[in-house]
């Protein structure tokens, strides 16, 4: 099995799913915040990554067999695809303010990206491509700075409200 179908239920759910459930969330998904200093570097390596990992995909092939290390890419993927359907529902359904606090975003600030991070080192279970989980690591490393960011502009957007919420919620897990 071609490795690119792992991601046609990635993109349902994280295109699809949102444009469903509330199509001004696709505008605000689709927002990055203003970056700063190493920021931008980190935000160009994101969107290399992002590339990189639809494009690998297409040369990868999932065997399907009953091994330690398929086992686990399943376990991997299906969690990771299911915290980002729970991820998106939460997004979709912000506050009057426009801050996510309520549901997962109770338990983590950023669990969109804590649900890339696991779907993603499902597939390269599945996959069995060390290339695929370097570019991975690439893409998480990147996109921690992209999350420094966006906290950035929270604070100064929602003030007090956000800074009592970083305090009480982790950043990822």
């Amino acid at each position: 099995m071609n490795g690119l179908i792992l991601l046609i239920p990635f993109f349902l759910i994280r295109f699809g799913l949102l444009w469903c459930r509330d199509r001004e969330s696709v505008r605000r998904a689709a927002h990055f915040a203003p970056m700063i200093g190493n920021e931008m570097a980190a935000y160009w390596l994101y969107q290399i990554s992002n590339a990189a990992i639809v494009i690998y995909l297409c040369f990868l092939k999932v065997r399907i067999e009953f091994s330690g290390l398929f086992l686990a890419g399943t376990v991997c993927y299906l969690l990771g695809l299911l915290l980002c359907a729970v991820s998106i529902i939460g997004f979709s359904s912000p506050s009057p303010e426009g801050l996510n606090t309520k549901g997962i975003y109770g338990f983590s600030r950023h669990p969109m990206y804590v649900s890339y991070f696991i779907y993603l080192m499902g597939c390269a279970f599945l996959t069995e491509s060390w290339i695929f989980g370097g570019i991975i690591l690439v893409f998480q490393i990147s996109s921690h700075w992209i999350v420094l960011a966006e906290e950035r502009e929270c604070e100064k957007r929602f003030g007090e409200h956000y800074r009592q919420y970083r305090q009480e919620v982790r950043r990822y897990i």
